[in-house]
């Protein structure tokens, strides 16, 4: 919760930077255009919708409290639907016709890829939300999650700790899964993990060098039912955990597949990556019990500012049509 008030306190401040230096080229404008691009349709849609809503919610805050410098923010919201070369699209649509002053958005790393020459091209602002593998900077993005070493590496360093010895990499085949758990592999074994204990299967160059470790489905898939009988072999002995990069709406085919097996988190806990409450809604949660989640917030955060929040986004939601 903290992190998000923060986040919101972020935005307040980037957009009145953004209104200063916007200033001169419209001083009659009454409005500042700030664009919203995410999935709202396809395999990523059940995890970025609710990041439009967050930000329709928080721009409804900021201008019932005054706007930023005397404007109101004017919110043009862009659904890339899951398709990465739509968000290369969408986002030029944003810059050159919309003339937004900075975009939102993002998911997954292949999408953020996708625009970032053309934020370049145009000099436009990105603030992307969400967790990423690093190896990449630009004036033109603000990444404002967290990377690898703020987020996997502690994760994998509490399993360590409660004793679990061998690792099942899974995750959805794209830049962020494949870049993480090859970083991941590779401190593993710094740790004195024996690669027989690193479960999904290892892909070599010619020189025999690992360029790639743990097992990759596509988006939008749907069929774990092998996969999931090599997880059970795999924890079968016992000291076993499942790290997930899966993302999107093939969480809720993976983690049905995890209960129909009856693989339990005390037979072998689940740690994912990128799951929240958002996926949780289309789980057997009963069924799921013990499994863990490392991520950015959670809703059930105990504190007094997440319950006033969760409050507000609540009556908020009541309010509107989105």
């Amino acid at each position: 919760m903290i992190k998000k008030l923060i986040r919101k306190l972020n935005i307040t401040a980037a957009l009145g930077a953004i209104v200063i230096s916007s200033a001169a080229s419209a001083n009659s404008a009454e409005t500042v255009k700030v664009g919203i691009l995410h999935s709202l349709s396809g395999t990523m849609a059940i995890s970025e919708t609710s990041l439009r809503d967050i930000l329709l919610f928080t721009f409804d805050e900021i201008n019932a409290s005054g706007g930023v410098l005397g404007k109101k923010i004017e919110p043009v919201v862009a659904d890339g639907a899951s398709d990465w070369p739509l968000f290369a699209e969408k986002a030029e649509q944003l810059l050159v016709q919309d003339k937004v002053a900075v975009t939102f958005g993002c998911w997954t790393s292949v999408s953020r890829k996708s625009v970032l020459p053309v934020f370049e091209k145009y000099n436009g602002l990105l603030f992307y939300p969400v967790q990423y593998e690093g190896e990449e900077e630009s004036k033109n993005i603000f990444y404002t999650a967290e990377a690898v070493n703020q987020q996997a590496i502690p994760a994998v360093d509490f399993l360590l700790a409660e004793g679990y010895k061998k690792f099942y990499l899974v995750g959805t085949d794209y830049v962020y899964p494949q870049t993480t758990n090859l970083v991941l592999f590779e401190y593993l074994l710094s740790k004195g993990i024996p690669v027989e204990n690193i479960g999904g299967g290892l892909r070599k160059d010619a020189s025999g060098t690992v360029i790639s470790a743990g097992k990759y489905t596509p988006f939008s898939h749907t069929d774990y039912q092998q996969i999931v009988a090599e997880i059970k072999d795999f924890a079968a002995s016992g000291d076993a955990c499942v790290i997930n990069t899966i993302n999107g709406d093939s969480n809720v085919s993976f983690f049905k597949e995890i209960a129909s097996s009856g693989i339990s988190a005390d037979d072998c806990p689940i740690v994912s990556f990128s799951l929240s409450e958002d996926e949780f809604r289309s789980l057997p949660t009963k069924d799921l019990v013990g499994h863990l989640g490392c991520w950015t917030y959670f809703m059930s955060i105990d504190t007094p500012e997440n319950k006033a929040f969760i409050k507000s986004f609540k009556k908020w939601l009541s309010k509107t049509n989105v």
